[in-house]
């Protein structure tokens, strides 16, 4: 069992950055890909980025490429999502989840095995 907590969302201007943090209870966090996923009302979960094990690979979806970074630290059973030139449809409800195992192995939210509480983020114009 995972216990996942983000924090770090808020209300920033367009342009502007935001560091999510998403913190892991339990002892194996190092033996799940991590991966942040984003909702906006009304819509399915987007994926957004994933990191395998040891960091060592990362995917991010193609509208986040080059302005969002994904990052962990596993003696901190930490995941990170750094966002920076944030654009206003970058709002939405962010979550973090757990998906059992090391390498990348999907981007549907429905494959994740546990999730956070969800972090909001507005991007104001």
């Amino acid at each position: 069992q995972v216990q996942l907590v983000e924090s770090g969302g808020g209300l920033v201007q367009a342009g502007g950055s935001l560091r999510l943090s998403c913190a892991a209870s339990g002892r194996t966090f190092s033996s799940y890909v991590m991966g942040w996923f984003r909702q906006i009302p009304g819509k399915e979960r987007e994926f957004v980025a994933a990191i395998s094990w040891n960091g060592g690979r990362v995917l991010y979806a193609d509208s986040v490429k080059g302005r969002f970074t994904i990052s962990r630290d596993n003696a901190k059973n930490t995941v990170y999502l750094q966002m920076n030139s944030l654009k206003p449809e970058d709002t939405a409800v962010y979550y973090c989840a757990a998906d059992r195992g090391l390498m990348i192995t999907t981007t549907v939210a429905d494959r994740y095995d546990y999730w956070g509480q969800g972090t909001q983020v507005t991007v104001s114009s």
